[in-house]
């Protein structure tokens, strides 16, 4: 189909718009908005729009389907398979960087809801987008009790793969016991928000 002038003139307002809320959100990330599912839709949407295309044939996450299955390994080089490993039991996986001061400062936050799991309830994986060495040296200064995964940065990470084209730190991503996204945010989580996010 063939948009007219006017076709593109709206969409490219309409992005511009979607662009001009997210910045908004972003920048005032305090904002209570961000922190509501809605305002997450609008922020991911937003950044969707402005992100460069993926590399051809790269299966992207979506919201309500089945992550497409991807392996990335652990600190010590063994391959895990996603979202298969952790199937049976809600997942949240969370990418991350040592170099992310957002990620950093929502680690203790993260591993604290971890341990408040019990056997049957949400497991807790991050993914770090680093370097092995970088991540080995960031857990003996702050220590986690969930299993990190490493993946090298770039347009195939898994970030990328779970949702977010814009490679914008942290990223977490729900996923029912199935595998099935169920929410995404963009940035960190407050002290106390993981419990309402992810139920």
């Amino acid at each position: 189909m063939k948009l007219g002038s006017t076709a593109k003139l709206l969409l490219v307002a309409l992005v511009a718009g979607g662009l001009g809320v997210a910045a908004g959100l972003w920048r005032h990330g305090s904002a209570p908005l961000l922190h509501t599912e809605l305002g997450q839709r609008v922020l991911q949407g937003a950044l969707s729009a402005s992100a460069p295309k993926p590399p051809a044939g790269l299966k992207i996450a979506e919201r309500g389907a089945i992550v497409p299955t991807f392996t990335v390994p652990t600190l010590g080089g063994e391959a895990v398979t996603l979202p298969q490993a952790y199937a049976g039991r809600p997942l949240l996986v969370n990418v991350w960087a040592s170099w992310c001061g957002p990620c950093v400062r929502e680690m203790p936050e993260l591993d604290r809801y971890a341990r408040s799991q019990a056997a049957n309830g949400t497991q807790v994986v991050g993914i770090a987008l680093d370097d092995t060495a970088a991540v080995e040296a960031f857990l003996q200064r702050i220590p986690v009790s969930y299993p990190l995964l490493v993946d090298a940065p770039g347009p195939r990470d898994a970030g990328v793969r779970l949702g977010n084209p814009r490679g914008v730190l942290p990223y977490s991503v729900l996923l029912d016991a199935q595998g099935r996204v169920v929410k995404q945010k963009i940035g960190p989580f407050q002290e106390g928000e993981i419990e309402g996010w992810a139920h």
